[in-house]
């Protein structure tokens, strides 16, 4: 668990949203702390532990002009350029932290149309800072993630996706790797694979998904440039809409071209926590 990371995410996902619909007003730390009903003290302390840095300095990384910023040069008029950013950073060529370390495999024809029949699914929930998430597994890797404000919702929903596969509650070593990725520290993964239904369209999107490096942010345009098809912005969206892995499949990172963040799946609040944290965490590592 953890900890005091998990109980505050509450208070720092309302904290960071005020920031940003007010950032015009330049906020001091007591209308900060007021807002979330906690000692200025205490919140500074609070955020710091959580974010790695300052409440003013974060306020840096959920702002339109940062997000332009970390859009960089990637164009769609430039298809390599999801590319030549990650080189950009030093890494060997795409974003090290996801390309690396998780790959993904496509369900069968027989195991996408038949429902998951004949597939065991373990699932356990897990403690992230941006609140609990589960995690469910099939004996060749994760399958789903997503984000919890229920258990038995997020339960029931596990089995929409999956309505006639045999289900185990219980942890597995892969749904541990899946929490460590959560502390941001990359030494602590191993190696993840991901198997996932999907068309062959949607897997072609959260395979370019998994190129955009951390703390830089990609469009919609830019990702139906990576994979070829630059008129299918729009089916680009669907797909990532349609992503089955929250975080580890970074859908968080696409953002639109005026550099506002947009919606997602599991909250806006959530989004913008998980940009800014990504860029602190990049910028000042």
């Amino acid at each position: 668990m953890y900890s005091r990371n998990v109980t505050d995410f509450g208070r720092i996902a309302d904290a960071i949203y005020f920031i940003k619909n007010n950032f015009s007003e330049q906020p001091s730390l007591e209308q900060i702390a007021k807002h979330v009903h906690v000692s200025p003290s205490h919140f500074q302390k609070m955020f710091i532990e959580w974010a790695g840095v300052s409440p003013k300095k974060f306020t840096q990384y959920i702002t339109i002009s940062h997000a332009k910023k970390m859009l960089g040069n990637i164009s769609q008029n430039h298809t390599p350029t999801l590319f030549a950013t990650a080189i950009e950073t030093g890494l060997s060529g795409t974003g090290r932290l996801h390309d690396l370390f998780i790959n993904i495999e496509g369900m069968t024809p027989g195991e996408f149309k038949n429902g998951g029949e004949n597939l065991t699914i373990k699932y356990s929930f897990v403690a992230s800072i941006f609140g609990d998430i589960i995690v469910a597994s099939t004996q060749i890797g994760i399958c789903h993630i997503a984000f919890v404000d229920d258990e038995e919702t997020a339960v029931k929903n596990l089995y929409v996706s999956f309505p006639k596969a045999n289900f185990i509650n219980t942890s597995e070593q892969i749904h541990l790797q899946v929490k460590n990725i959560f502390t941001g520290n990359n030494a602590d993964f191993g190696k993840i694979k991901l198997h996932l239904k999907g068309t062959r369209f949607q897997l072609k999107v959260w395979e370019a998904l998994l190129k955009i490096p951390v703390g830089k942010l990609a469009t919609y345009g830019n990702i139906a440039h990576a994979i070829n098809n630059p008129k299918a912005a729009r089916a680009v969206g669907s797909a990532i809409g349609d992503n089955p892995v929250a975080f580890l499949i970074p859908c968080h990172r696409v953002i639109k071209s005026t550099g506002l963040f947009g919606e997602y799946m599991w909250g806006a609040k959530r989004k913008t926590a998980m940009i800014g944290w990504e860029a602190a965490r990049w910028i000042c590592n």
